[in-house]
């Protein structure tokens, strides 16, 4: 005797072995006993949650000549023969199939007959919405008023493409997802009556794969048992089997990830497709457990919805600590991108590689979240010195900046000097360096081009712990000022332009402050600008209002 896969072996025969859906078993019941049975059903819901198992239990109940609290007796003549699918008066019609006007026109003809056994005609119309327009209009008049021994089933995964006029006509019942709990105990029901070892665990996760779907959890299990068969079926093995990969994994991944170790995290991904896993089934499943680390961090009362075993709790909560909202809601972002892309590639693991990268660099990126991030990143880099005119904050001057870098450093005069004879600068008191800074506006305006613009968002200043210093320190708001940093053209130029204005050769010192609030507000002036300029092929002068 040939095999029969799982799901076809342990299909229902009675209401109360149907999973999940309580809610319509108890109805349908209630109908048969009290003898108020519908004409007309609409089944809706997503695939393998026993749509068309029930379909057929209802058949043998309204037929079945010793029916048993509204269940079918399953032993009686006409219960075996719908069994068997070899019954006149119960016909299945797939309607992906059978889908034309003709094939409603044969129904129509039909149901002018009497059943030949038992008492009622049942029509199952698998996947009804995929009928026609025409083979539903040809339906309606039927199905409206159909003779007293027909009964119509439709059975749907879209309910959205019946059209209204069918779905007055019918009782609709909606089918839900069954939940993981439900799953997992239906399959360690069979494990035994199969007898199969199987690890909870195992069970546990191919039932979460079965998202919902008990004959998708068991089409898996089914395949994990058949790769193993005759041995223990665990949870490592599942994983081998279905190409999945553990959570450890995703935990290990997602801490690089929030480093920014991009070496380690490719790394990781080369060791994963090495090991033949599903590149796929890997974006699903991370972006799933990103998920649960979004509502771990939304609300403490999500823990009994994540449905994670307390070591694995406990790794959430350490990471929902690690990572801000707005970051991982960019992280679910990205991934859901590439889940939509990656089905269609014809590179699945440059499209991966180029995601992973992203979380790791948000400058890659010009969306408001990294944007934040990028600033973020800069912030961290400031406070940890990594990068010139970021040295400690304090109260010398605005912006975050206080004077005092050892000469040499980038953004000091000596550095980015092309050499050449040493200018001679006026050692200007402190005094002359409050009228520059009054005068700012007019300095800034004599410049032009983008130059002008991060200098509109930049704040002169002075050392006023040092008197002597003498030297004008120009605080770029943001990054955008990078390329300025070390240039001594830019900065021979300001000081010409200062010595115009005021008649003083004031020496210049370029830094560059990390404070995302002025980084953001720099960003978008500096946009604007830059589209005006476009706009009408002019500069444009964007007054900036005193801080005080």
């Amino acid at each position: 005797m040939s095999y029969t896969a799982l799901y076809r072996k342990f299909r229902p025969d009675q209401f109360g072995d149907v999973k999940g859906q309580d809610h319509i078993v108890k109805t349908l019941r209630n109908q048969i006993m009290a003898d108020r049975i519908g004409h007309a059903y609409l089944f809706c819901g997503t695939r393998g949650t026993g749509k068309t198992t029930v379909a057929k239990i209802l058949a043998k109940a309204v037929n079945c000549e010793h029916p048993n609290g509204g269940d079918p007796c399953n032993q009686c003549a006409s219960c075996r023969a719908i069994a068997a699918g070899a019954a006149m008066n119960v016909i299945e019609i797939d309607a992906a199939s059978n889908n034309g006007v003709d094939n409603i026109r044969e129904i129509r003809e039909e149901v002018e007959y009497p059943p030949v056994e038992g008492k009622y005609k049942v029509y199952i119309i698998d996947e009804a919405h995929m009928l026609s327009a025409g083979a539903f209009n040809a339906l309606l008049k039927t199905l409206e008023e159909p003779p007293s021994y027909v009964i119509f089933i439709l059975a749907t995964t879209d309910v959205q493409k019946i059209p209204v006029t069918i779905l007055s006509r019918c009782q609709r019942y909606d089918f839900r997802r069954i939940g993981q709990d439900t799953i997992l105990g239906r399959l360690q029901e069979l494990m035994k009556a199969e007898q199969v070892d199987a690890e909870e665990k195992a069970l546990r996760y191919i039932a979460k794969k079965g998202d919902g779907s008990l004959r998708d959890s068991l089409s898996l299990l089914d395949q994990c048992i058949a790769f193993y068969l005759g041995e223990t079926l665990t949870y490592d093995r599942v994983l081998e089997v279905l190409g999945a990969v553990d959570t450890e994994v995703f935990s290990d991944l997602l801490r690089k990830i929030i480093a920014g170790d991009i070496v380690n995290v490719i790394r990781s991904l080369d060791t994963l497709t090495m090991q033949g896993r599903d590149l796929m089934q890997f974006v699903n499943d991370f972006t799933w457990y990103m998920r649960n680390l979004m509502l771990l961090k939304a609300s403490d009362d999500m823990e009994d919805v994540l449905d994670v075993s307390s070591e694995n709790l406990q790794q959430l909560r350490e990471e929902a600590a690690m990572i801000r909202d707005d970051t991982l809601m960019r992280f679910i972002r990205v991934f859901s991108e590439l889940a939509s892309r990656i089905r269609y590639a014809s590179n699945r693991r440059v499209q991966l590689e180029m995601a992973l990268i992203k979380l790791c660099r948000p400058e890659t990126e010009r969306d408001e979240l990294s944007l934040l991030e990028r600033i973020r990143k800069l912030e961290r880099q400031a406070e940890q010195g990594a990068f010139a005119g970021s040295a400690n904050a304090g109260s010398g001057a605005p912006g975050g900046y206080t004077p005092g870098m050892p000469e040499g450093a980038a953004g000091s005069p000596s550095a980015g000097d092309s050499g050449g004879e040493p200018v001679e600068y006026h050692r200007a008191a402190p005094e002359e360096l409050r009228k520059v800074c009054a005068v700012w506006k007019n300095i800034v305006a004599r410049t032009d081009g983008r130059f002008r613009a991060v200098l509109a968002s930049a704040q002169p200043n002075y050392n006023t712990k040092d008197e002597n210093d003498g030297r004008l320190f120009v605080v770029f708001a943001d990054f955008l000022a990078d390329c300025y940093i070390d240039s001594a053209e830019k900065k021979a130029e300001l000081e010409q332009i200062i010595e115009d204005v005021t008649g003083q050769r004031i020496e210049v010192k370029f830094v560059l402050a990390a404070d995302g609030a002025a980084q953001k507000e720099s960003l978008a002036r500096i946009e604007l600008e830059e589209r005006l300029h476009e706009l009408i092929h002019t500069d444009i002068e964007v007054e900036q209002e005193d801080s005080d």
